[in-house]
């Protein structure tokens, strides 16, 4: 049965990648490359403190400033604590890097557990702090449907970058692993990234749906 078509608007591509890149720069990097420099000239404390420094203060200017939390600045905060914590209480940076290697496997699972109850995927909550979907998508039955399965991919992916860093932090020295871990695990998602947008194209294209970037015409 043929399906209408069906065109949906999303944002400009500017306004979607400036709409990624600031959580991604919050969370994630900001937080690596302060602690890779104090690392380097001030030593391993200095630089456990200023990455959960920058984390508490990205929180607190959301706050200030009234603005959403997103749900990866939440979840990486969580993390950095825990990890913070385990650094200075140990002083070791196997532990400290060894974290986030479990918690890959960890997040792989959070996913998978999402699915079971039948609600909205873990995954869905977190694409939106990247991506403004708007409702006409995501009510969709076969966009919902997308990110139950789409899911299960994304828990592979952090299943090789968790066996990918432990094997990485068994086998090099810290500033080797910063580099060789950040470099592989962004590879393998910036993979699953490509595979998903196809997926999700595919999905769209067989029910009718077309996305175009930018306001409709008036």
């Amino acid at each position: 049965m043929a399906h209408p078509h069906v065109t949906i608007h999303l944002p400009h591509w500017r306004e979607m990648a400036r709409h990624a890149l600031v959580p991604l720069l919050e969370s994630t990097v900001i937080p690596l490359l302060l602690f890779a420099v104090l690392l380097r000239t001030a030593g391993f404390d200095a630089g456990l403190w200023a990455a959960l420094s920058w984390s508490g203060l990205a929180i607190t200017a959301r706050l200030v400033r009234r603005r959403a939390l997103p749900a990866i600045l939440l979840l990486s905060t969580a993390i950095l604590v825990v990890r913070t914590v385990v650094g200075l209480w140990t002083g070791s940076a196997l532990l400290y890097f060894l974290q986030p290697s479990a918690q890959n496997f960890l997040f792989a699972a959070a996913l998978l557990v999402t699915l079971v109850g039948g609600g909205r995927p873990l995954l869905a909550r977190l694409a939106e702090d990247f991506v403004a979907f708007p409702e006409a998508l995501t009510s969709r039955p076969k966009v919902q449907q997308f990110f139950r399965r789409v899911s299960l991919l994304w828990a592979a992916v952090f299943v090789i970058n968790g066996i990918t860093t432990v094997t990485t932090l068994a086998l090099s020295t810290v500033e080797e692993y910063l580099v060789v871990s950040t470099a592989g695990s962004w590879s393998v998602v910036a993979a699953g990234i490509a595979i998903s947008l196809w997926w999700f194209r595919s999905s769209l294209a067989g029910e009718g749906v077309r996305l175009r970037l930018g306001p409709a015409a008036a």
